[in-house]
């Protein structure tokens, strides 16, 4: 087990070495691999895929329109080497007044931010997968004063961020309540009444 341990960490530094960004935390994108098989679906195998954003500055969002048993919106944000993914009922909403439950799921791997297809029937989401936004967004999180990591502000259950999207523009905020995240727009100048 240690050895397994040990391999796992040099295949990372490897990796993020020669291809740039790679999960912080090696087990991050474990529950996503557990709950797929790979020989079925055409869903991205992370181990198999080299990230093609290794100099990227930018962070991406993605939000992918899921007609699984219900029809429901991915909300993904790239945070520390994966994308930090919410399901979002409704869909998200330019309109402030707007407040959408957002259910957080398991973290994916960043390529699958360009992902659409169809999972397979008895696969986990099975169902078709179409982008229904997609951009770059800056991380605009504080606490007393000073910026964080959106990871630190993820952690701390309040994280605001600029989306620049096709659909998406402006400030979001998603917050943890204790029933499950909420997903709003921020009053500015991209807002819709």
């Amino acid at each position: 087990m240690y050895l397994k341990g040990l391999m796992l960490v040099l295949l990372c530094w490897h990796c993020s070495y020669y291809y740039g960004r790679m999960p912080v935390n090696p087990d991050a994108l474990k529950s996503y691999q557990e709950k797929r098989n790979f020989a079925v679906t055409s869903e991205p195998n992370p181990p198999k895929i080299a990230d093609k954003r290794a100099n990227s500055k930018k962070m991406i969002f993605v939000v992918q329109e899921h007609h699984s048993r219900q029809l429901h919106y991915d909300f993904r944000l790239e945070v520390d080497g994966v994308l930090k993914s919410w399901a979002v009922p409704k869909g998200p909403s330019m309109n402030p007044k707007d407040k959408r439950l957002a259910v957080q799921t398991e973290d994916h791997p960043i390529e699958y931010a360009s992902f659409e297809g169809t999972i397979p029937e008895g696969e986990y989401g099975a169902g078709t997968v179409v982008i229904w936004d997609r951009g770059i967004y800056n991380n605009r999180s504080n606490k007393d004063g000073q910026e964080i990591s959106l990871s630190q502000a993820l952690k701390g259950g309040h994280a605001s961020f600029w989306l620049e999207g096709k659909r998406l523009l402006g400030g979001f905020a998603l917050t943890r309540t204790p029933r499950g995240w909420l997903l709003v727009k921020m009053r500015d100048e991209k807002a819709e009444s």
